[in-house]
């Protein structure tokens, strides 16, 4: 039986810790085919990213055309989209082949809040990309550069998911993971009329790389498979609780969430049997 199969529209992480590599192990871990519309190639480590090569607007539309013609997409994500023309070719295959759901991952700054996206993009992404999104997933420094507005508090994080959801995607997802003052980590859900808040522990880790592209994977994979996007979200924020739970270092710097927790039996299946005694 085929899977649900979803797509994601990112960046590739040469670490695995983000990007697309980390989108499609959490499809995979969800029980979805994941495809791919690779939008740029970074030269990337646990310590940072060294350098990055956009690939052309018309080749990440034509990878989009390629698998929903063939293929079908019932859900997709976009992560890493670079540039303002990306931003637009994305939109425009979007309508052509008529994707959705659609969750839109705005990776707009770094884990240390410096601004990846030139403003143009910035402007793309809310003018092109927000209208058609499903469901938007700003972390909060990415809050700020969207809309100005430096959440400090619950109440901030209303206020943004109000201005943002002025923007016209469906629903709002604002993160809570960098509002370090609030002991939970609350995520805000918002459609334009009420608010849903999502609580979950805070884990004293460092180890937090792709968090936002696992977020965003798991509720593409789940409305991939049907679900509603309440229950999609409620699914990813009890998924990545475990995830973050089950992070693990990885070279010298920050390593990745784990969506192989998922995977309780994959250690073991990989363990090579006992020798068997030799008999005399």
């Amino acid at each position: 039986m085929t899977p649900p199969r979803a797509l994601t529209i990112a960046g590739s992480d040469s670490g695995g810790g983000a990007g697309l590599q980390a989108d499609l192990r959490t499809f995979f871990a969800c029980g979805v085919h994941g495809m791919t519309a690779v939008t740029a190639v970074t030269v990337q480590n646990s310590v940072g990213v060294s350098g990055y090569t956009v690939i052309p607007p018309e080749v990440v539309a034509a990878q989009i055309r390629a698998v929903a013609t063939d293929i079908g997409v019932q859900a997709a994500k976009t992560g890493m989209l670079a540039t303002a023309e990306t931003i637009a070719a994305v939109a425009a295959a979007v309508d052509e082949v008529h994707i959705g759901p659609l969750v839109v991952d705005p990776v707009a700054a770094s884990m240390h809040g410096d601004q990846l996206l030139r403003d143009e993009a910035l402007d793309a992404l809310k003018t092109l990309l927000f209208p058609r999104a499903t469901l938007i997933t700003p972390n909060l420094d990415e809050v700020r550069l969207l809309t100005g507005i430096d959440v400090t508090d619950r109440a901030g994080q209303r206020e943004a998911a109000k201005a943002l959801h002025a923007f016209g995607p469906k629903w709002v997802l604002v993160k809570g993971g960098h509002l370090w003052t609030d002991p939970s980590c609350v995520d805000l859900l918002y459609d334009g009329s009420e608010f849903v808040e999502l609580d979950g522990p805070r884990f004293d880790v460092r180890h937090t790389h792709g968090s936002g592209d696992t977020l965003a994977s798991v509720v593409t994979s789940a409305l991939a498979k049907g679900n509603t996007l309440p229950d999609a979200v409620r699914a990813a924020k009890a998924f990545i609780v475990e995830s973050v739970r089950h992070a693990y270092p990885l070279g010298a710097g920050v390593g990745p969430v784990s969506p192989l927790w998922r995977l309780p039996d994959a250690a073991a299946f990989l363990t090579p049997p006992a020798a068997t005694p030799a008999r005399g």
